[in-house]
């Protein structure tokens, strides 16, 4: 009795032990099938951002995608049991949302998880001056504010104007490398950021912070006005039209004889090269294509009328063959003094961008793969008006950038970024 008493015992406590494991076991299993989930449903969202980047709002039934009530849809099986299902909502912005499945062999079922996003557009221009690696503030009466042209208490009829001005005037840069943002002695009325575990130097006289910060005489960086958590995707340039161009050409207006005149529509040029006094008209709203070096000197411009427009592309996408671009001379002349009058889009093959004129630079720079100088003669102080995205930066001249808060709002943008998320149990109409 006393053998069959223990062993029952010991019998019980094993069977206990068992079920404790296999308990233990089926929890196990089911937590690694419910966090792979979340990779599953990160990829439906991935898909949704994409097809918004490339489709647009305007033409989401398309690649797969159909509207299901008030929600556009996908289903992507990926194999071995898992998969999802990412929605698109069709209001402006729109919400995304996914849902992944994963099996939990198990369990003999599969497990899901939901989660939802709200977006919003994604400007190409909401920082002042961006660069993907080195920033390099090499020179004198350096300084960068902001303002607003659609604002007119932070602007003079559309016109940047001092004493009319933000505290706004962000510099950042990609680069996580120590001193991939260097200041020197530039003074910055915005904020300062590099990539994860970048660092910024400055110099003994140079100020980052608000312009109330600075006028009290401070210098060096003020608290919570620095961060090393830029991460941005730089998408390519595209070429703006296959096909369907015009070659500008010289003619007279107004009495003047100019070089190029060019009106409404699309103008391709192989290259593009200007001194002495030679000069571009712009008369109406332009996109100009050059898929080779673009090179001004002496004298020479491109002058926008008043109430026309330039969106100027340099060069392809076949990296093999760089090119370059020389804004020299007197620069591009923005009579209407807007920087989204004027747009300059580098494409992959345009690697090396100066800008050296001799008049006020007002419009917006957007050249990733482009290797960026600002340099000016004597001691005169240029302004450049607006914003720029290029490669690097290296500044050798007198320069004051004062960026354009407008540019973020009616300016390009590159798809929709997410802004918020928040996981759901079950699915409904987003």
């Amino acid at each position: 009795m006393l053998t069959l008493m223990v062993s029952g015992v010991v019998g019980y406590a094993l069977a206990s032990y068992l079920t404790l494991v296999s308990n233990q076991n089926l929890a196990s299993a089911r937590s690694q099938s419910w966090n792979v989930c979340i990779p599953i449903l990160e990829a439906g969202i991935e898909e949704a951002l994409t097809h918004l980047h490339y489709a647009g709002l305007t033409n989401l039934a398309t690649d797969g995608w159909s509207l299901n009530g008030t929600n556009y849809v996908k289903q992507r099986d990926l194999g071995g049991g898992y998969s999802f299902v990412a929605r698109i909502s069709t209001n402006n912005p729109p919400v995304v949302g996914a849902t992944g499945w994963a099996p939990a062999p198990l369990l003999g079922t599969n497990i899901s998880r939901t989660v939802i996003c709200t977006t919003r557009q994604n400007a190409l221009f909401s920082k002042g001056m961006v660069a993907k690696g080195q920033i390099n503030m090499n020179g004198n009466n350096i300084a960068s504010d902001s303002f607003d042209s659609q604002d007119p208490n932070y602007s003079t009829n559309g016109v940047y104007w001092p004493g009319h001005t933000k505290s706004n005037g962000d510099v950042a840069t990609d680069s996580g490398l120590v001193n991939s943002l260097s200041i020197g002695n530039a003074n910055i009325a915005g904020h300062v950021s590099t990539g994860p575990g970048g660092s910024v130097a400055i110099g003994a006289n140079g100020a980052v912070g608000s312009q109330a910060w600075q006028a009290e005489g401070n210098t060096g960086i003020q608290p919570g006005w620095s961060s090393d958590d830029m991460n941005v995707a730089f998408p390519d340039v595209q070429a703006p039209f296959n096909g369907g161009y015009s070659i500008p050409s010289g003619g007279k207006v107004g009495g003047t004889n100019y070089t190029y005149v060019v009106g409404n529509g699309n103008y391709e040029l192989s290259g593009l090269s200007m001194s002495g006094q030679q000069t571009m008209l712009i008369t109406g709203n332009a996109v100009l294509y050059v898929t080779g070096n673009v090179s001004m000197a002496g004298q020479s411009s491109i002058v926008i009328a008043t109430n026309a427009s330039l969106a100027l592309y340099v060069g392809t996408a076949n990296t093999n063959n760089p090119v370059s671009a020389s804004l020299g001379g007197n620069g591009v002349i923005n009579n209407n003094s807007v920087a989204t009058d004027f747009y300059y889009y580098g494409l992959p093959s345009n690697n090396s961008l100066s800008l050296s004129g001799n008049a006020t630079f007002t419009g917006a720079i957007y050249a990733p793969a482009a290797a960026f100088s600002l340099g000016g003669g004597g001691n005169n102080t240029y302004n450049f008006v607006g914003g720029s995205v290029t490669s690097t930066v290296q500044m050798n001249g007198h320069y004051n950038f004062h960026y354009d808060e407008a540019l973020g709002r009616i300016g390009p943008v590159s798809g929709f970024i997410v802004t918020s998320w928040a996981e759901y149990f079950g699915w409904t109409e987003i």
